[in-house]
């Protein structure tokens, strides 16, 4: 006999599943998927901003505007992306915080999320510090160009990884 005895985990997370916003997300057709392509529309603004500035970074495309004038032109974007996208998947994860804690994809998602924004705190610590030197050129420097194809695996990783949430 199957007997659904609820979530089962540490206390906090249980807690949290359990609650009224957890249970309100779950039990609404509306108040869930909105959350959810709020989440999208801010990892799609974050992500697109970023790959944008990534493609630059790499030299990919002829400097149609010079690097620095590209990073302040799209680093607010990246910021509203994630300020939205971050509450919004935190508001996801009380729907299933038991199982999520569990999951490797959400768990790997987490971890590239992590490395990708230290990576962008190395960048801006590195070769961004002196952006306006080398703004207009067709080649950035050997570290603008790694932090840039470096950025790009990561996002799109954590990308994947969300996808994947669903399948493991």
């Amino acid at each position: 006999m199957d007997h659904d005895l609820g979530p089962t985990g540490p206390g906090w997370l249980v807690a949290l599943e359990t609650s009224g916003l957890g249970e309100s997300l779950r039990q609404s057709i509306w108040l869930y998927p909105l959350v959810e392509i709020a989440h999208i529309l801010g990892f799609a603004l974050l992500v697109g901003s970023i790959l944008a500035f990534d493609l630059r970074l790499m030299g990919v495309r002829a400097p149609l505007l010079p690097a620095d004038t590209l990073s302040r032109l799209l680093l607010p974007v990246a910021v509203a992306g994630f300020a939205l996208a971050v509450p919004t998947g935190l508001l996801l994860f009380t729907t299933e915080a038991t199982a999520l804690a569990r999951n490797p994809a959400f768990l790997a998602k987490l971890a590239l999320i992590g490395l990708a924004l230290l990576n962008i705190i190395a960048f801006h610590a590195l070769a961004g510090r002196r952006i306006a030197g080398w703004s207009l050129s067709d080649r950035p420097p050997p570290g603008a160009r790694f932090a840039g194809a470096a950025s790009l695996a990561l996002w799109v990783a954590v990308l994947a990884c969300g996808r994947l949430i669903a399948y493991v």
